[in-house]
Protein backbone atom coordinates (compact mmCIF):
# COMPACT_ATOMS: atom_id res chain seq x y z
CA UNK A 1 0.00 0.00 0.00
CA UNK A 2 1.26 3.48 -0.82
CA UNK A 3 2.97 5.13 2.19
CA UNK A 4 0.96 8.05 3.61
CA UNK A 5 -2.35 6.87 2.13
CA UNK A 6 -4.42 5.09 4.76
CA UNK A 7 -7.46 3.06 3.80
CA UNK A 8 -9.97 1.55 6.25
CA UNK A 9 -9.33 -1.92 4.83
CA UNK A 10 -6.45 -4.12 3.73
CA UNK A 11 -5.69 -5.30 0.23
CA UNK A 12 -6.64 -8.85 1.25
CA UNK A 13 -10.02 -7.67 2.53
CA UNK A 14 -10.53 -5.73 -0.71
CA UNK A 15 -9.88 -8.86 -2.79
CA UNK A 16 -12.07 -10.97 -0.51
CA UNK A 17 -15.02 -8.80 -1.53
CA UNK A 18 -14.40 -9.77 -5.15
CA UNK A 19 -14.15 -13.39 -4.07
CA UNK A 20 -17.71 -13.22 -2.71
CA UNK A 21 -18.95 -11.26 -5.73
CA UNK A 22 -17.51 -13.72 -8.25
CA UNK A 23 -18.61 -16.78 -6.33
CA UNK A 24 -22.22 -15.68 -5.88
CA UNK A 25 -22.90 -13.38 -8.82
CA UNK A 26 -20.74 -14.66 -11.69
CA UNK A 27 -23.76 -15.53 -13.93
CA UNK A 28 -24.92 -11.90 -13.87
CA UNK A 29 -21.36 -10.64 -14.41
CA UNK A 30 -21.03 -12.97 -17.42
CA UNK A 31 -24.38 -11.83 -18.86
CA UNK A 32 -23.41 -8.18 -18.49
CA UNK A 33 -20.08 -8.87 -20.20
CA UNK A 34 -21.83 -10.53 -23.16
CA UNK A 35 -24.38 -7.70 -23.42
CA UNK A 36 -21.59 -5.10 -23.45
CA UNK A 37 -19.68 -7.03 -26.08
CA UNK A 38 -22.79 -7.13 -28.26
CA UNK A 39 -23.26 -3.38 -27.81
CA UNK A 40 -19.66 -2.79 -28.93
CA UNK A 41 -20.06 -5.06 -31.95
CA UNK A 42 -23.28 -3.25 -32.92
CA UNK A 43 -21.40 0.08 -32.77
CA UNK A 44 -18.55 -1.25 -34.87
CA UNK A 45 -21.05 -2.44 -37.49
CA UNK A 46 -22.94 0.87 -37.44
CA UNK A 47 -26.06 -0.77 -36.05
CA UNK A 48 -26.06 0.57 -32.50
CA UNK A 49 -29.33 1.33 -30.77
CA UNK A 50 -29.06 4.37 -28.55
CA UNK A 51 -31.74 3.50 -26.00
CA UNK A 52 -30.61 -0.10 -25.50
CA UNK A 53 -26.93 0.89 -25.17
CA UNK A 54 -27.54 3.63 -22.63
CA UNK A 55 -30.09 1.45 -20.88
CA UNK A 56 -27.37 -1.19 -20.51
CA UNK A 57 -24.96 1.41 -19.12
CA UNK A 58 -27.61 2.60 -16.68
CA UNK A 59 -28.13 -0.98 -15.52
CA UNK A 60 -24.36 -1.46 -15.09
CA UNK A 61 -24.16 1.56 -12.81
CA UNK A 62 -27.21 0.50 -10.81
CA UNK A 63 -25.85 -3.05 -10.53
CA UNK A 64 -22.44 -1.82 -9.37
CA UNK A 65 -24.09 0.50 -6.87
CA UNK A 66 -26.38 -2.12 -5.36
CA UNK A 67 -24.71 -5.51 -5.86
CA UNK A 68 -21.13 -4.37 -5.29
CA UNK A 69 -21.04 -1.17 -3.24
CA UNK A 70 -24.15 -1.51 -1.06
CA UNK A 71 -24.30 -5.29 -0.68
CA UNK A 72 -20.58 -6.11 -0.42
CA UNK A 73 -18.11 -3.23 -0.25
CA UNK A 74 -19.91 -1.73 2.76
CA UNK A 75 -18.61 -4.72 4.76
CA UNK A 76 -15.14 -3.20 4.78
CA UNK A 77 -15.65 0.47 3.86
CA UNK A 78 -18.51 2.61 5.26
CA UNK A 79 -17.88 5.15 2.47
CA UNK A 80 -19.30 2.58 0.07
CA UNK A 81 -22.80 3.73 1.03
CA UNK A 82 -21.97 7.11 -0.50
CA UNK A 83 -20.49 5.42 -3.57
CA UNK A 84 -23.67 3.37 -3.94
CA UNK A 85 -25.80 6.52 -3.96
CA UNK A 86 -23.57 8.18 -6.56
CA UNK A 87 -23.71 5.10 -8.78
CA UNK A 88 -27.50 5.06 -8.58
CA UNK A 89 -27.59 8.77 -9.44
CA UNK A 90 -25.45 8.08 -12.52
CA UNK A 91 -27.78 5.23 -13.49
CA UNK A 92 -30.69 7.63 -13.24
CA UNK A 93 -28.92 10.28 -15.33
CA UNK A 94 -28.07 7.79 -18.06
CA UNK A 95 -31.64 6.51 -18.07
CA UNK A 96 -33.06 10.04 -18.15
CA UNK A 97 -30.85 11.38 -20.92
CA UNK A 98 -30.47 8.15 -22.89
CA UNK A 99 -33.95 6.61 -22.65
CA UNK A 100 -36.62 8.96 -21.29
CA UNK A 101 -35.55 12.17 -23.03
CA UNK A 102 -33.68 10.14 -25.67
CA UNK A 103 -31.30 12.91 -26.68
CA UNK A 104 -28.10 10.90 -26.26
CA UNK A 105 -27.18 9.54 -29.67
CA UNK A 106 -24.22 7.37 -30.59
CA UNK A 107 -22.16 8.51 -33.58
CA UNK A 108 -19.82 5.53 -34.04
CA UNK A 109 -18.27 6.89 -37.25
CA UNK A 110 -17.63 10.43 -36.04
CA UNK A 111 -14.07 11.67 -35.39
CA UNK A 112 -11.22 9.30 -36.12
CA UNK A 113 -9.16 9.98 -32.98
CA UNK A 114 -12.06 10.06 -30.55
CA UNK A 115 -13.54 6.95 -32.16
CA UNK A 116 -10.28 5.04 -31.70
CA UNK A 117 -9.97 6.12 -28.06
CA UNK A 118 -13.63 5.30 -27.39
CA UNK A 119 -13.47 1.81 -28.84
CA UNK A 120 -10.15 1.24 -27.11
CA UNK A 121 -11.64 2.06 -23.70
CA UNK A 122 -14.67 -0.18 -24.23
CA UNK A 123 -12.41 -3.02 -25.41
CA UNK A 124 -10.14 -2.50 -22.41
CA UNK A 125 -13.16 -2.65 -20.11
CA UNK A 126 -14.16 -5.95 -21.69
CA UNK A 127 -10.61 -7.30 -21.33
CA UNK A 128 -10.43 -6.03 -17.74
CA UNK A 129 -11.34 -9.38 -16.09
CA UNK A 130 -8.55 -11.13 -18.00
CA UNK A 131 -6.00 -8.37 -17.38
CA UNK A 132 -6.57 -8.50 -13.62
CA UNK A 133 -5.35 -12.11 -13.66
CA UNK A 134 -1.99 -11.13 -15.18
CA UNK A 135 -0.36 -10.76 -11.80
CA UNK A 136 -0.38 -12.24 -8.32
CA UNK A 137 -4.16 -12.34 -7.87
CA UNK A 138 -6.12 -15.47 -8.73
CA UNK A 139 -9.77 -15.95 -9.54
CA UNK A 140 -12.15 -15.48 -7.78
CA UNK A 141 -10.12 -12.96 -5.74
CA UNK A 142 -9.84 -10.43 -8.55
CA UNK A 143 -12.25 -7.88 -10.06
CA UNK A 144 -14.15 -9.16 -13.09
CA UNK A 145 -17.12 -7.40 -14.74
CA UNK A 146 -20.12 -5.46 -13.49
CA UNK A 147 -17.94 -3.86 -10.79
CA UNK A 148 -17.14 -0.14 -10.66
CA UNK A 149 -13.87 0.26 -12.57
CA UNK A 150 -14.72 -1.63 -15.80
CA UNK A 151 -18.18 -0.03 -15.63
CA UNK A 152 -16.58 3.44 -15.65
CA UNK A 153 -14.22 2.48 -18.47
CA UNK A 154 -16.88 1.18 -20.85
CA UNK A 155 -19.21 4.06 -19.98
CA UNK A 156 -16.60 6.70 -20.79
CA UNK A 157 -15.84 4.84 -24.00
CA UNK A 158 -19.45 5.02 -25.14
CA UNK A 159 -19.83 8.62 -23.93
CA UNK A 160 -16.96 9.64 -26.21
CA UNK A 161 -19.16 8.43 -29.08
CA UNK A 162 -22.25 10.33 -27.88
CA UNK A 163 -23.59 13.44 -29.63
CA UNK A 164 -24.58 15.65 -27.90
CA UNK A 165 -22.91 14.90 -24.57
CA UNK A 166 -24.65 16.47 -21.53
CA UNK A 167 -22.15 17.50 -18.87
CA UNK A 168 -24.34 15.99 -16.15
CA UNK A 169 -23.72 12.40 -17.25
CA UNK A 170 -19.93 12.86 -17.21
CA UNK A 171 -19.35 14.18 -13.68
CA UNK A 172 -19.69 10.94 -11.71
CA UNK A 173 -17.69 8.80 -14.18
CA UNK A 174 -14.96 11.46 -14.05
CA UNK A 175 -15.02 11.43 -10.25
CA UNK A 176 -14.68 7.65 -10.26
CA UNK A 177 -11.60 7.82 -12.47
CA UNK A 178 -9.97 9.65 -9.55
CA UNK A 179 -11.30 7.34 -6.85
CA UNK A 180 -10.79 4.10 -8.75
CA UNK A 181 -7.57 5.25 -10.37
CA UNK A 182 -6.04 5.71 -6.92
CA UNK A 183 -6.37 1.93 -6.44
CA UNK A 184 -3.64 1.46 -9.01
CA UNK A 185 -1.23 2.90 -6.46
CA UNK A 186 -2.89 2.41 -3.07
CA UNK A 187 -3.88 -1.21 -3.61
CA UNK A 188 -1.39 -2.37 -6.21
CA UNK A 189 -3.92 -2.64 -9.05
CA UNK A 190 -2.04 -1.51 -12.18
CA UNK A 191 -4.95 -2.51 -14.40
CA UNK A 192 -6.78 0.54 -13.01
CA UNK A 193 -4.21 2.93 -14.46
CA UNK A 194 -6.45 2.98 -17.55
CA UNK A 195 -8.94 5.02 -15.52
CA UNK A 196 -6.47 7.89 -15.46
CA UNK A 197 -6.25 7.74 -19.26
CA UNK A 198 -10.03 7.51 -19.56
CA UNK A 199 -10.56 10.52 -17.31
CA UNK A 200 -8.01 12.56 -19.23
CA UNK A 201 -9.61 11.62 -22.54
CA UNK A 202 -13.07 12.62 -21.35
CA UNK A 203 -11.84 15.96 -19.98
CA UNK A 204 -10.05 16.68 -23.28
CA UNK A 205 -13.16 15.72 -25.24
CA UNK A 206 -15.36 18.01 -23.14
CA UNK A 207 -12.91 20.87 -23.56
CA UNK A 208 -12.79 20.45 -27.33
CA UNK A 209 -16.55 20.08 -27.82
CA UNK A 210 -17.85 22.49 -25.17
CA UNK A 211 -15.14 25.13 -24.92
CA UNK A 212 -12.72 25.14 -27.82
CA UNK A 213 -15.13 24.67 -30.73
CA UNK A 214 -17.65 27.30 -29.53
CA UNK A 215 -14.78 29.78 -29.17
CA UNK A 216 -13.60 29.07 -32.71
CA UNK A 217 -17.13 29.41 -34.05
CA UNK A 218 -17.72 32.79 -32.38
Amino acid sequence: MTPGLRLPFSRDAFLDVFGVYNTLLWPVAAALWIATLLALVACLRGRSRDASTFGLLAFLWAWSGIAYHAALFTWINPAAWGFAILFLVEAGLLGWHGIIRAHLHLSPNHGGLWRAVAYGLVAYGLLYPLLTLIGPDEYPYAPTFGVPCPTALVTIGFLLLARPLPLAVTIIPLAWTLVGGSAAFALGMPVDLALVTAGGALVAHLWVTRVRRPQLAS
